[in-house]
């Protein structure tokens, strides 16, 4: 076989593989959303349950909704997670900065501080910061999901941030201190712009952690309406099974996962620009 011959069967060795893991990936996502529009008893006696729907049931989306409280729920978790990466971003830019840029004693050692965060379980703090915030009467608050949000985001922000920071233009600097910008407005004004599809990619991953979160949120949140979208959607799955309601239980899924996909959908361009960039330095 030539050269060229061997070439174009790997090139569709390759495609063909590509296809085959986006159906793996797309077709639970189409049923789940084909589900939702279904009405329950359609998905038990439906004679091609992977096909359309015979009737399309979109009142699953209202119960989901109203019945389930969801509208509530969505309404706590973009709080929650829009409040968290404000400042999980904005910490994490200005410490990533200074370790970035700037080197002086101790600048390793604290580097390696925050590292070090990530590897502890934060399931091991699970019942000391449940006592820490109960003493503090935070629990069935936004703010006690958003300070543990952040500071279990932290180490991980910082490193990517870290190596991102390091890889900008010195000259840009330079030239802003010469032009007269103080350090906070070299910073703001010129540094902070050009890593943006940093911040973005870090922004990214932590909004699909803490919009997902379930653990802590069960833990610090025992009051109906402060619940998040994860502990709405359990709650659903429980009352719904009880009722074999199955297509409102699918529709809040579909709530859940829509955001997510959106965000992604929207900024995965930057995405691959914040990684790529973040692993070349100057």
């Amino acid at each position: 076989m030539s050269g060229s011959a061997a070439e174009k069967a790997r090139k569709f060795a390759v495609q063909v593989s590509l296809l085959a893991y986006l159906i793996v990936v797309l077709y639970p996502m189409i049923w789940l959303l084909l589900s939702s529009v279904r009405k329950s008893t359609e998905l038990f006696t439906a004679k091609n349950p992977w096909g359309l729907p015979q009737v399309w049931y979109w009142q699953n989306y209202a119960k989901a909704w109203v019945e389930g409280k969801f509208g509530a729920y969505f309404l706590n978790s973009v709080i929650i997670t829009v409040a968290s990466l404000a400042v999980i971003v904005g910490v994490s830019s200005m410490a990533a900065y200074v370790l970035g840029r700037f080197k002086f004693r101790g600048n390793k050692a604290l580097l390696y501080y925050f590292l070090a965060g990530m590897t502890f379980p934060m399931q091991l703090l699970l019942i000391p910061l449940f006592f820490m915030m109960l003493h503090l009467h935070l629990l069935n608050t936004y703010i006690s999901l958003i300070v543990i949000y952040s500071a279990a985001s932290l180490p991980f922000t910082i490193f990517v941030l870290t190596a991102f920071f390091e890889g900008l233009p010195g000259e840009l600097h330079d030239a802003a201190e010469i032009d007269g910008c103080s350090e906070f407005a070299v910073f703001w004004r010129v540094m902070l712009p050009l890593a943006r599809p940093g911040l973005i990619t870090v922004a990214i991953f932590n909004f699909l952690g803490i919009w997902n979160e379930y653990l802590y949120a069960l833990v610090f949140i025992t009051d109906e309406k402060m619940r998040t979208l994860p502990l709405g959607l359990a709650n659903l799955a429980i009352n719904k099974q009880y009722d074999t309601d199955l297509g409102a239980l699918f529709a809040g899924c579909v709530i859940v996962m829509v955001p997510a996909l959106i965000v992604y959908g929207v900024l995965q361009n930057y995405l691959t620009k914040g990684l790529t960039a973040g692993a070349i330095k100057g």
